[in-house]
């Protein structure tokens, strides 16, 4: 199968790069109106003089266009009977989403969105681990980038976990939103009838995090997404006093976690679906419900 990506900045040079890795993957073939940026993929790939050239040659494409272009781009790409996976979000106005899930109605195509952190292995141990959460809490921080110019914080980085609480975690269940912040800065509150989703996001940390933090009646769990550490604490199995100062004995588990490159078994999900015929796990019509959520929790914010 031969595979083509549209767009290669930084993400797209990564999914070059993964492609070129996978097994089952013939010719990569790249193309991207900046010559410079298609030049620095050339030891990985095929450049193309245009995107028509591309579609001809290829089975599938990655789109990692600035999100501005995404709804164009896809529009084109489905049309032409190409299956293709589109970097989140899916389009930058839900609008357009519409749009784009019309179209593919049409078209007898594969078109999945690239909501990465879907096939992060600590989100399938949470979930197996997770029950009833009464307190759900996610932070995912960045020092700043002029990588994304066409976004706010919410579309470029808590879009991750609106995805993970809305189709992992709570998949289907009724919901309030409160949210506050400007373009680079926000905090929501989801609540749930019996559960509250803190979320927060920012492009101004001096520090990079991402953190899970999950309450249940019985134990207590710790995720990290880039050390893809899962820690779960259990009720105390003693308390008592010593030299006037509380103390409280827990048991703590390391959950083992099978470590793995996220972006390499997304792209090889993306691959297989394809080549089977199958849905991909994160369907448009989930990845534009995330999208009507970030425009939700963006009237929030300044």
């Amino acid at each position: 199968m031969d595979i083509g990506v549209i767009g290669v900045g930084s993400m797209g040079r990564n999914h070059v790069r993964v492609y070129s890795e996978l097994k089952g993957v013939g010719e990569v073939y790249v193309y991207d109106p900046l010559a410079q940026n298609a030049e620095k993929v050339r030891e990985y790939a095929t450049v193309c003089p245009s995107m028509e050239d591309l579609l001809r040659r290829v089975d599938a494409v990655s789109i990692c266009v600035p999100t501005k272009s995404h709804f164009q781009v896809a529009k084109q790409i489905i049309e032409e009977g190409v299956s293709c996976l589109i970097e989140k979000p899916v389009t930058l106005k839900a609008e357009e989403g519409v749009d784009l899930l019309k179209i593919l109605e049409s078209e007898e195509v594969i078109a999945g969105v690239g909501h990465i952190e879907r096939f992060n292995p600590i989100v399938d141990e949470i979930k197996r681990i997770a029950d009833k959460p009464a307190y759900v809490e996610i932070k995912r921080h960045n020092p700043s980038s002029n990588r994304i110019t066409d976004a706010s914080v919410v579309e470029d980085l808590m879009i991750h976990d609106i995805d993970i609480v809305f189709n992992v975690l709570f998949p289907g269940k009724d919901y309030k939103i409160y949210s506050a912040g400007n373009r680079n800065v926000c905090e929501a509150m989801v609540v749930f009838e019996n559960s509250v989703v803190a979320l927060s996001a920012s492009r101004m940390a001096s520090k990079k995090f991402r953190t899970m933090y999950l309450e249940e009646e019985e134990f207590t769990a710790e995720g990290d997404f880039m050390a893809q550490d899962v820690y779960v604490y259990r009720k105390p199995g003693k308390y008592g006093f010593e030299n006037e100062r509380y103390t409280q004995e827990n048991i703590i588990e390391k959950v083992l976690v099978n470590k793995v490159e996220p972006l390499k078994v997304e792209l090889k999900t993306f691959v297989d679906c394809v080549r089977k015929g199958e849905a991909f796990p994160v369907t448009p019509k989930e990845a534009l419900n995330n999208l009507l959520i970030c425009e939700l929790i963006g009237r929030g914010i300044r």
